[in-house]
């Protein structure tokens, strides 16, 4: 266990701080991005940016999803460890 934390700790390190900046682009947006240089237009950062706003946005939903669902999950669980032999045996 020990060797496995330390293993993925050495790796989250490499992943952050060695990584290499890229701006990722699907084939129509590229293509929509050159033929705005082409014509005169700015830098296409801000399509960058958007592209990356737009992928964010379903893992924040289903993340928080899901820790809404965890949160509700652990609450149940603390009620269920609450009751006693006496409280169960009332519904009987």
């Amino acid at each position: 266990m020990k060797h496995q934390v330390l293993f993925f700790g050495f790796l989250l390190f490499f992943l952050v701080f060695f990584s290499v900046d890229m701006s990722a682009q699907c084939a129509m947006c590229k293509g929509a991005a050159e033929t705005n240089l082409r014509q005169g237009g700015g830098d296409p950062q801000g399509l960058n940016n958007g592209i990356l706003y737009m992928l964010s946005m379903p893992y924040l939903l289903v993340g928080g999803i899901g820790y809404w669902w965890w949160r509700n999950r652990h609450k149940e669980q603390e009620q269920v460890v609450d009751f006693s032999e006496d409280d169960f045996a009332r519904y009987n």
